[in-house]
């Protein structure tokens, strides 16, 4: 995941070597006219060469099928980078990057426009020949991509003097079976090594720290067990709804194929998995598989106990009306699509064997968050009594158990809840915290997911990125569910909740028979 230090010239001190991209590159994205590339791609790309983290030579090739000049596509990309970089960077840096930055215009169904791409490609002198190709572009041409890719001779061979990476953008697969096919069909014109399946919430500083945070500290990984640790919940909610004409897509998806089968599913992993024996991707990416093929695949009775879904209605939010998903545009008035979906798991292993798993994600809820809390359970004798206390005014409450919170999103940090003694003449004791925070900590920004994951591609490290068989055991456990769900079960109901609130009050009753409810943004702090 990292480079090992190394001593500097002229130092005793070991000192961390700088990281960056050594091999020169050209990276063709198809799809290159997208949002993706406008928001994300290019403005990280931009960011990593600030930082002299890019090689000495590199190409960018946008591949669309808009009418663009190679001019007019340099100067609208100039003005996006402008706009979500603001004002890094001299102007002289961000010409000479746009300079690098090619426009190719050509057909993702027409072999025609891959020997013309390799054509162009082919020429040393202008670009290149280690090569990594993103797919920004509807699932449907994934398969049909890489088969062109190798059909047109872009793509190489293990062992070839230059190397060649291809980057697949989620979701992949919308169930287990076409998940299978679809890494069935790649995997016959590349070899794994060069497959990245990306998951932006894994390039997140916060979400890596989870693993150093375990692994780093003695005093936290032993009592991370089924004998000190009562239940794990994941959230991953957003105040957005159907903006931007994202609806066309998020009614085929839905919100468990959307998050849950993906990033969030990737936390609880994080979270859970046993000690890697070193930080290669393939240790690293074995115990991930591990866990997933750990957790309980839910029975049609497990998935109506342990599941909710549910639409948002029309509302209010902030004194202005929101429409009801099913009125928003590019939806279907009669879809059923869940926008919020909570689910509880098993993982039937011997750390964790016994304690549920807590996944919820949500559209439209009452502020945007993405967190892991921890509750441990409590001591077996309640030898204290609990207050909660404004001022000198206090009032007996119930104890409260210790909470460890990874915060990923927005306010990025961890937080410990513990008991203290309040000073006073009663023996008595109140909720206290320790809370680490990114801002007041590190006064610099924190890089940007696509930052480190692209990288991590050019760099060859896949740490970070999914591997076949994990996509494939995270479809198995969350494909009976969906498949619950479409049978339209009267027992497995949709539920409605309100805009601007946490979801269903349905998602509460997954707590029966466990202690707490969940924790939202208002109880973090």
């Amino acid at each position: 995941m990292s480079p090992s230090l190394s001593l500097q010239h002229g130092s005793d001190a070991p000192r961390l070597p700088d990281v960056r991209v050594e091999a020169n590159l050209s990276m063709v994205i198809f799809g290159g006219t997208g949002d993706l590339t406008r928001r994300k791609l290019l403005p990280a790309i931009y960011a990593l060469s600030l930082e002299q983290r890019m090689p000495e030579t590199f190409r960018i090739v946008a591949f669309g099928r808009r009418d663009y000049t190679q001019e007019s596509f340099r100067e609208e990309m100039t003005e996006e980078i402008r706009r979500f970089r603001r004002e890094e960077g001299s102007e002289e840096h961000l010409q000479d990057f746009v300079s690098r930055i090619d426009y190719f215009k050509g057909e993702l169904d027409k072999s025609e426009s891959f020997v013309e791409l390799e054509a162009s490609l082919s020429n040393p002198d202008v670009y290149p020949q280690n090569r990594v190709f993103y797919l920004s572009t509807a699932p449907s041409f994934f398969e049909p991509i890489t088969k062109e890719l190798k059909k047109a001779k872009l793509t190489y061979k293990i062992g070839d003097p230059s190397w060649s990476r291809v980057v697949i953008e989620k979701p992949f697969g919308h169930d287990l079976e076409s998940a299978l096919k679809l890494n069935q069909d790649i995997l016959r014109t590349l070899d794994e090594s060069q497959v990245y399946r990306i998951d932006h919430y894994l390039g997140k500083e916060t979400v890596q720290n989870i693993l150093s945070f375990r692994f780093a500290n003695t005093i936290f990984e032993p009592v991370f067990n089924n004998r000190f640790v009562d239940h794990i919940q994941v959230t991953a909610s957003e105040t957005v709804g159907m903006e931007s004409g994202r609806g066309g897509y998020f009614d085929r998806a839905g919100a468990l194929r959307d998050m849950m089968q993906n990033h969030l599913t990737q936390l609880l992993c994080l979270v859970t998995m046993e000690p890697p024996s070193n930080f290669s991707s393939d240790a690293v990416r074995n115990e991930k598989v591990k866990v997933l093929q750990s957790i309980r695949i839910p029975t049609i009775d497990e998935v109506r106990q342990n599941t909710v879904r549910a639409q948002y209605v029309a509302g209010q939010v902030d004194g202005e009306n929101t429409p009801a998903y099913v009125n928003e545009d590019r939806v279907p008035g009669d879809s059923r699509t869940e926008t919020f979906a909570a689910a509880k798991f098993f993982i039937d292993n011997w750390r964790w064997s016994g304690v549920p798993i807590f996944l919820r994600t949500g559209k439209r809820m009452a502020t945007k968050q993405t967190s892991i809390t921890v509750q441990f359970k409590q001591p077996p004798m309640q030898l204290f009594q609990t207050v909660q206390c404004e001022n000198d005014i206090c009032d007996l409450t119930e104890s409260r158990p210790n909470l460890l919170t990874f915060r990923i999103q927005p306010d990025e940090g961890i937080s410990l809840h513990f008991a203290t003694k309040r000073p006073s003449m009663h023996m008595v004791v109140e909720d206290s915290s320790l809370d680490f925070g990114y801002r007041e900590n590190y006064r610099k920004t924190l890089p940007e997911a696509y930052e480190r994951l692209l990288m991590d591609v050019m760099r060859g490290d896949s740490t970070l990125f999914t591997r076949s068989d994990e996509v494939e055991a995270a479809w198995r456990v969350m494909d009976p569910i969906l498949k619950a769900w479409q049978q339209r079960d009267r027992r497995i109901p949709l539920h409605f909740y309100s805009p601007g609130t946490w979801g269903p009050l349905a998602s509460d009753e997954l707590f029966d028979g466990h202690a707490g409810l969940w924790r939202n943004e208002d109880s973090l702090a």
